[in-house]
């Protein structure tokens, strides 16, 4: 991966994390925030990870779509 393409992927992925509400509702604490990511890749890797992942999908993609709606409500 170009070093322009990998700094671009994790710019949008931090911006998700604010997006989500994380670095409010963890005071904007590093150490929290990752603490919280790591619980989640844990719970990922458990036997229903199958399903909590599918979940986490559609919960993910209903979100971005009540986000473009909202939009173009607003545009």
């Amino acid at each position: 991966m170009q070093r322009r393409t990998r700094t671009r992927r994790l710019i949008e992925l931090g911006g998700l994390v604010q997006k989500a509400g994380l670095v409010d509702l963890a005071d904007d604490d590093r150490a929290t925030i990752y603490g919280a990511l790591l619980e989640l890749v844990g719970k990922a890797r458990s036997d229903e990870a199958d399903d909590r992942i599918a979940l986490w999908k559609r919960r993910g993609k209903r979100a971005f779509e009540a986000e473009a709606e909202t939009g173009k409500a607003n545009a």
